[in-house]
């Protein structure tokens, strides 16, 4: 039953998703945003530390795949974190502290195909 690269499984990715109208509209320095995304992700991975699948990715470190998407505002992330929620997707949502502003989130490393139909409006973040 274990996956070995290659067979019955899809590849494990994270997905990580940026709201995009941080950079484009309201001016953030690109560096910020970076950290906010690598913030979510390092949280979604030790949150979810136990889980096999993370396991099985970071056991794969020097062939982790990560995606980033774009999410065009607060609204559209926010919605994202909800039908994760109500998909039972594991992710965590990346709010911004003291200024409590949501800014990303990231799944739990997991199969691509699992997830991707959730994802499919969001495009690459630019």
């Amino acid at each position: 039953m274990a996956a070995s690269g290659a067979g019955s499984r899809s590849r494990l990715v994270q997905y990580v998703v940026v709201r995009s109208d941080l950079v484009h509209k309201l001016s953030w320095p690109l560096g910020a945003v970076i950290t906010q995304a690598c913030h979510a992700a390092t949280a979604a991975i030790h949150l979810h530390y136990g889980d096999p699948d993370t396991q099985q990715y970071l056991a794969e470190l020097d062939s982790m795949h990560k995606v980033v998407l774009g999410a065009p505002d607060e609204a559209a992330l926010s919605g994202l974190s909800e039908s994760l929620i109500q998909a039972g997707v594991a992710h965590k949502l990346w709010i911004e502290q003291p200024e409590n502003i949501p800014t990303c989130l990231a799944l739990k490393p997991c199969p691509k195909d699992s997830v991707q139909p959730l994802l499919r409006k969001f495009k690459l973040f630019k």
